[in-house]
């Protein structure tokens, strides 16, 4: 490991977990010093294997008998066991960045609020809709004072595992409570449509405000730079729809997968695990710098 770079460790051997080896394997402040999966048989660890990567099974507690330290943990299990890993990751010093939809840790969002994320010990990401639809909500909510919020996310069924489903609560509160924080609007809605069509549909995310004095042409603007900053970390994001009627503003947004592990309309995957690499990277980068004491 380069002096230039930090370790890091992922709890989950998932789909999630694979695809941040291999982000961390092409950046140049991240380096992958060990994957834990649940089990020793997990296809999962079996891959993280071939790609490099140190492997124990045991969960947490594997990563806590390791003869490692790490700097950043990055845990993609689910939100059930999310506050016991913060409780024994904790007084070790090493940043814990939460791809599960719980709301334990400070809510990052890399272009809402990206240049916090060094300045915190627990990062949460909120949830794959909430990062596909925050930056575009949080936009908007500079310019108008918005009334309502709604975000209606529709993901492939395959591109949705267990714990995703079993996380259903906690993804709906958490992404509500969120819009309701980056907006400023007391009436918020989130649902999750999971969706068995075939092929299966891209990552889609459909926004909904109300607020007094929109203009359409003022709106296609904030909405257009918000796509646009987005895409420097999720290139596969785009507005396909944004209208203006009334007091009404109606956005979509796709998100299709671009990393070579991930199928093309895994993006819902794909825009959580590039806000975790972006939170990590924002670590490396200021303890390279200046490091300074942590919130937690």
């Amino acid at each position: 490991m380069s002096s230039n770079t930090v370790n890091a460790a992922v709890l989950g051997s998932g789909l999630l977990g694979l695809d941040l080896v291999e982000r961390m394997q092409n950046s140049p402040h991240l380096s992958c010093g060990l994957v834990v999966g649940r089990t020793s048989h997990s296809r999962g660890l079996a891959q993280a294997a071939e790609l490099g990567c140190a492997t124990a099974a045991g969960g947490v507690a594997a990563l806590l008998d390791s003869d490692k330290t790490f700097d950043i943990v990055f845990d993609a299990t689910n939100a059930f066991e999310h506050p016991e890993h913060w409780s024994r990751l904790a007084d070790t010093g090493a940043v814990l960045i939460d791809l599960t939809p719980t709301s334990a840790g400070a809510l990052i969002a890399p272009t809402v609020n990206g240049d916090q994320a060094a300045r915190h010990q627990h990062i949460g990401l909120v949830s794959c809709g909430g990062q596909a639809s925050l930056p575009v909500l949080y936009a908007l909510a500079q310019h108008y004072r918005p009334q309502y919020v709604e975000m209606v996310a529709t993901a492939a069924s395959v591109s949705v595992g267990r714990a995703s489903r079993l996380n259903l609560d906690e993804y709906v509160e958490t992404t509500q409570d969120a819009i309701r924080r980056f907006t400023g609007t007391g009436a918020a809605k989130a649902m999750l449509n999971i969706s068995a069509a075939a092929p299966p549909p891209p990552f889609r995310i459909a926004m909904t405000m109300v607020a007094p004095g929109v203009e359409q042409d003022r709106v296609s603007d904030v909405v257009e730079c918000a796509a646009a900053a987005m895409r420097t970390v999720v290139p596969g994001y785009r507005i396909t729809s944004c209208t203006v009627t009334g007091d009404t503003v109606r956005v979509i947004a796709e998100v299709t997968a671009t990393r070579n592990r991930m199928p093309v309309h895994a993006g819902n995957l794909e825009v959580i695990s590039a806000a975790a690499l972006y939170a990590a990277e924002q670590h490396a980068l200021a303890k390279a710098t200046a490091p300074k004491e942590l919130a937690r």
